[in-house]
């Protein structure tokens, strides 16, 4: 705001509270009021359908960019991990290929989808988005005329309200007639400038309202049917989505107890593990220590780690059958954890 600006805003404030509070005399155009009135109405009504039908466009097309990523980060889970990717014959192939398949439909369904809802989304960015913001840039301008013709209102008021105050005055002096005149001119130009604006916008708001008839309402009905025919296309292709994987036709509750059944069958099913061995008697041969031979330097990350050289033979305390995990040994003396893949066996 500039220090003109400024200073006439100082010089409403009394009778912006006067006019707030519903004091003293104000100037009360019906026709005006009601005009303003529907503006308000108008005004709220494009600004929704603008923030709407652009929420709307960014969620469709960020929906169906998720569902991507998220098949693609489900299909990396179902991927086997085991093994060095340096070495491709230590891998070891134990993935869900039938998941992994699963996630590739999905993918292919979606982005058929993208492709063909893309001209719809189109649609309603160049039809409904683009048309309500240049509306909305038109009522912002319009927006500022009323703004101004209510500033000018409150100068009418104000000085009309100085001039009475002083045609009141019993006793004048000649301080007084001055300061009348000087009202009198002020409450001329006052009423000029209050007349400009407040027949110039009951003028131009009406026109205004046909164009509301005309264009804003059909924007509504478009936006409607553009939703519609989206809803319609991803119910009919989801549909007729036919994934073996998964049985769509169940209830999710239902499918998650019908998939826990058959992996307690499944697990029921299997044999028996065998009995634990006998125990050696005090005869037999205290069996040698399974050692391994470090194949890298390790330096110990955590307390509890075991840090060797390449070369060090180490004792294996404890190990499982992936050299991909942490396994137990001893060097020097030394207890610790080390990575599986730093060693070799033998």
């Amino acid at each position: 705001m500039s220090f003109r600006g400024f200073s006439k805003s100082i010089t409403r404030a009394p009778q912006t509270f006067k006019h707030k509070f519903n004091i003293g005399e104000h100037t009360k155009d019906a026709v005006y009021i009601d005009s303003e009135r529907r503006f308000q109405e108008l005004e709220s009504e494009t600004k929704k359908l603008h923030d709407e039908s652009k929420k709307y466009f960014e969620a469709i097309n960020s929906m169906l960019n998720h569902q991507i990523e998220f098949s693609k980060a489900i299909a990396e889970i179902y991927k086997p991990i085991s093994g060095r990717m340096s070495d491709p014959d230590s891998l070891v192939v134990h993935a869900n290929p039938e998941g992994i398949q699963a996630c590739e439909e999905y993918e292919a369904v979606v982005k058929d989808l993208q492709e063909t809802l893309a001209p719809e989304l189109e649609m309603i960015e160049s039809r409904i988005i683009r048309p309500a913001n240049e509306l909305t840039d038109v009522i912002k301008i319009i927006r500022k005329q009323i703004l101004k013709r209510e500033h000018k209102k409150l100068d009418y008021d104000r000085h009309r309200a100085t001039l009475k105050k002083l045609q009141d005055k019993k006793d004048k002096s000649i301080k007084d007639e001055k300061a009348m005149w000087k009202a009198e001119n002020d409450v001329e130009a006052a009423t000029q400038d209050y007349n400009y604006f407040n027949d110039l916008l009951k003028d131009e708001l009406p026109k205004l309202f046909l164009l509301e008839q005309e264009f804003i309402k059909p924007l509504f009905q478009s936006f409607y049917y553009m939703q519609l025919n989206i809803f319609y296309t991803l119910h009919e292709r989801m549909q007729r989505c036919d994934i073996g994987y998964f049985d769509l036709t169940l209830d999710i509750e239902e499918a998650f107890h019908q998939k826990r059944a058959s992996l307690a069958a499944a697990a029921a099913a299997k044999a028996k593990p065998p009995p634990p061995k006998p125990k050696p008697s005090r005869l037999s041969a205290t069996p040698a220590a399974e050692t391994v031979t470090a194949l890298y330097d390790y330096s110990a990350q955590a307390e509890g780690d075991l840090s060797f050289r390449a070369g060090d033979v180490i004792e294996i305390v404890s190990r499982t059958q992936n050299e991909n995990e942490w396994w137990i040994g001893k060097l020097q003396g030394k207890q610790g954890q080390f990575p599986g893949n730093y060693v070799s066996l033998g």
